[in-house]
């Protein structure tokens, strides 16, 4: 039995919410830099490399990456076999992020209740899934979530006659809709399967998934090359003026349903797809 005292986490949490509004993943650099080199319209071309400055200013000087900071999206894996004391481990939860967005001074968007809108002043509560695993350890993803692109994810409850045809069309459908709301180029985060609620967590998750590390399964892979060529057909390209690179990924998650459904999610995230991860032992 590991024995961890929660002020760990509060501490991981609070230097990952400043991290994560700092630095892209190196997978997100990687991409935003090599989508440069494959946009063909002109204008898009000064886009995507306005958007890399942005990167490299916001983590030479310690400028968000983005304004709006986001609502934070905290995952938990957590070992069956650690024993959390000193405290109540959600309340660490939303400890780190309170000091994460005060002492990193991070915009604070979330407000207490969603119809009288009064504005909590610390960024919390956060938004927080938890999953026991086998182990010792403890894995935490922090995921700072804007809003322009999370007010353009949409839940499709397909039929299963709608097949995969059904499930292109879907997808295709709402980054089409979300147009430049979303602050392309985008990463499209499909979850296919489970309920309701199931296929929203699915598709959330996939964005956590690197850009550059496909699905291992044949027919999800291929999914995702034909929708992603589809949306960057588009013509929305980057900033929504026009182009060849709308999105710089699709990334799929599965999970098994009942017979008579076929739900589909899709979470879009601009460019701006932050998360960072670290693993307490």
């Amino acid at each position: 039995m590991k024995t961890l005292n929660v002020g760990k986490v509060t501490e991981a949490i609070k230097e990952m919410c400043i991290e994560a509004n700092h630095f892209l993943p190196e997978d997100m650099k990687h991409a935003l830099h090599s989508a440069a080199g494959r946009e063909a319209a002109p204008l898009g071309r000064q886009i995507l490399g306005q958007l890399s400055e942005n990167m490299k200013i916001a983590g030479e000087d310690m400028i968000p990456i983005c304004q709006d900071t986001g609502m934070a999206v905290v995952f938990m894996e957590i070992g069956q076999d650690v024993h959390f004391q000193g405290g109540d481990l959600e309340t660490a939860v939303h400890e780190g992020v309170r000091q994460g967005y005060l002492e990193g001074y991070l915009r604070k968007s979330v407000v207490r209740d969603p119809v009288i809108r009064e504005n909590t002043g610390d960024n919390t509560p956060a938004v927080i899934h938890y999953a026991i695993v086998p182990g010792e350890k403890v894995k935490i993803t922090v995921a700072p979530k804007g809003f322009g692109s999370e007010n353009m994810s949409r839940i499709f409850m397909l039929k299963p006659a709608d097949g995969i045809d059904g499930i292109k069309d879907a997808v295709v459908g709402a980054v089409k809709e979300a147009g430049p709301n979303a602050c392309p180029p985008l990463v499209v985060g499909v979850g296919i399967g489970g309920t309701f609620e199931k296929c929203a967590l699915l598709a959330k998750e996939a964005l956590l998934r690197p850009v550059d590390q496909p699905s291992d399964m044949e027919y999800v892979r291929e999914l995702e090359e034909e929708i992603l060529e589809r949306i960057n057909n588009s013509g929305i390209g980057p900033g929504g003026l026009g182009g060849t690179v709308t999105a710089l990924a699709v990334n799929i998650n599965t999970y098994p349903t009942h017979i008579a459904g076929l739900p589909v999610a899709v979470n879009i995230c601009c460019h701006v797809n932050r998360h960072a991860v670290r693993i307490i032992e």
